[in-house]
């Protein structure tokens, strides 16, 4: 049985990743709180049909595609920077941290799409309001969870942060598969939170420095089952480098 998440208003964002340090946005949310519809956002969805496998994977597992961005958003301007490596300190990720991993970028005609920078003004506003005005440096990731192998696992590293100070993970879309629970704890206490992200374009928003975070595996329960995400980074005083 599937437990769904408690939703949050948009007018109670703020309140409540200060309060608890995490929000859940139903995807009508998320169009009043980026200005675009939902057809705009759904628009973006095919190009999770043209992502390259994940060569990176060091538990030898080849159920993960992926494309990646970087950006810096300053006020209401969002600049494109060239394409450079991902990367996290062993710290945040123990799994895969300390190298770096050059993803295929993401596709132009994606991130030229109205509906793309809208999407990441609203998210560096957000990072604003939790932590004062001030430019972002700003990665996306597209995620495609595959279970062609029998199972896949949307986190292998397990409960992390990020080592950022907002992250947004976005459902895109989840088909033929069973899994996929989503649990926020914080990150010096016992306090948790399970549930599971159903909704096209429903987000969850974490404040990285107080909640920790991860996805329980996906196995299939029809053919091709997949779960897409977009998972969004913003991080203050510059990007993650070795």
């Amino acid at each position: 049985m599937l437990l769904h998440p408690p939703t949050t208003p948009v007018d109670q964002l703020s309140a409540a990743l200060r309060g608890q340090g995490y929000a859940v946005l139903a995807a009508q949310g998320v169009c009043a709180l980026a200005g675009c519809t939902l057809a705009e956002l759904e628009s973006l969805r095919a190009s999770w049909d043209d992502l390259p496998p994940d060569d990176y994977l060091k538990d030898g597992g080849r159920y993960r595609r992926r494309r990646h961005a970087s950006f810096v958003a300053d006020g209401e301007r969002l600049q494109q920077v060239p394409h450079r490596a991902h990367w996290q300190p062993l710290e945040y990720n123990a799994l895969h941290g300390g190298m770096e991993r050059w993803f295929a970028p993401m596709a132009p005609d994606v991130v030229a799409r109205p509906a793309w920078t809208r999407l990441l003004q609203a998210m560096a506003r957000v990072a604003s309001e939790l932590r004062g005005p001030q430019p972002w440096s700003i990665e996306a990731h597209q995620f495609r969870i595959d279970t062609a192998g029998g199972i896949g696992r949307p986190t292998p590293e397990g409960a992390h942060r990020d080592g950022v100070d907002l992250v947004a993970v976005f459902l895109v879309a989840r088909a033929g598969i069973k899994g996929g629970e989503t649990r926020v704890f914080q990150a010096d206490g016992p306090a948790g939170q399970r549930f599971t992200l159903t909704e096209p374009w429903s987000v969850l928003l974490l404040d990285d420095a107080r909640v920790i975070h991860e996805t329980t595996p996906i196995q299939p329960v029809g053919e091709g089952g997949y779960r897409d995400t977009l998972v969004v980074t913003l991080r203050a005083g510059g990007f993650q480098d070795a």
